[in-house]
């Protein structure tokens, strides 16, 4: 059986609305962390199997909390278990650094760039092209419901890099006036599909149609091994305005052949051939 503590680790990630994939599987990995210090032997062992369908169900949009399951070892040894839960957090850590440094190179001298929702990944890009010395600018939509780009807008302020907001229904509009497109994923597909904050397919579509290079950033363990893009589970949250319940599916799946590439900490990967 799982202690409340790590319970309630459990429930803080599947209540979390804005922070995304990244930030799941690192507090899912303190999580183990936590049991570590907690549990040994066949105790361990018994929580770590009930971990196995845990962690995944937080949400099943997320490759990141698929992989981080199979890579937690179902084990009676505490020891072994922090050592793997520390790895993945350096990993989880290291990765974002790489992916700054690579997408930042792919922003140029006045660069206009159009984002949707909040990614970690994508904010680590526009912070390490800001620690350069690049000029650029950013178009944030608001990312509605949970308004996730309202929460990327305070980061780039702090970081004093300039930005402009906007609704989500003006993707279509501001798109033309972007020059390179950059959003985070929660999942990339074994064909090469991602899985993004609802919006994530229409801003590509309008990129496509604008002639706008559409990158996603994504550290290696967001690609799903097995899954392909007809059997993603989309999660529906319930929401509600002025009394009508209003349709609220999270994510959306973005076909491959819209986007130029995606950025990991192993370098730009073309889609769906090398996922």
């Amino acid at each position: 059986m799982i202690p409340v503590e790590v319970g309630r680790i459990l429930e803080e990630m599947r209540t979390e609305r804005i922070r995304g994939a990244s930030w799941l599987a690192r507090r899912g990995a303190e999580a183990y962390l936590l049991l570590s210090e907690m549990l040994s032997g066949d105790e361990l062992r018994r929580a770590l199997e009930e971990m196995r369908e845990r962690i995944p169900a937080v949400n099943r949009s997320m490759a990141s909390l698929y992989n981080l399951a199979r890579f937690m070892p179902v084990t009676g040894d505490p020891g072994f278990l922090r050592a793997r839960a520390e790895e993945f957090i350096r990993l989880v850590d290291e990765s974002k650094r790489e992916i700054g440094n690579i997408g930042s190179e792919l922003i140029d001298e006045n660069e206009v760039v159009i984002t949707h929702s909040f990614s970690s990944a994508v904010l680590e890009i526009l912070l390490t092209a800001r620690r350069k010395g690049k000029p650029f600018r950013v178009i944030l939509t608001e990312s509605a419901p949970d308004n996730e780009g309202i929460a990327m807008a305070r980061e780039l302020d702090a970081a004093g890099v300039p930005f402009e907001l906007i609704t989500d229904a003006q993707l279509g509009v501001f798109a033309r006036r972007a020059t390179l497109a950059f959003v985070g994923a929660d999942n990339v597909t074994r064909d090469g599909a991602v899985v993004n904050k609802a919006g994530t397919y229409l801003l590509a579509l309008a990129c496509y149609d604008s002639g706008v290079p559409f990158y996603v950033a994504a550290e290696s363990f967001k690609l799903h091994p097995e899954l392909e893009a007809k059997d993603v589970e989309l999660v529906e949250r319930p929401y509600s305005r002025n009394g009508y319940p209003v349709r609220n599916i999270l994510f959306d799946v973005t076909p491959w052949k819209y986007v130029r590439g995606v950025i990991t900490e192993l370098g730009i990967l073309v889609p769906p051939k090398e996922i």
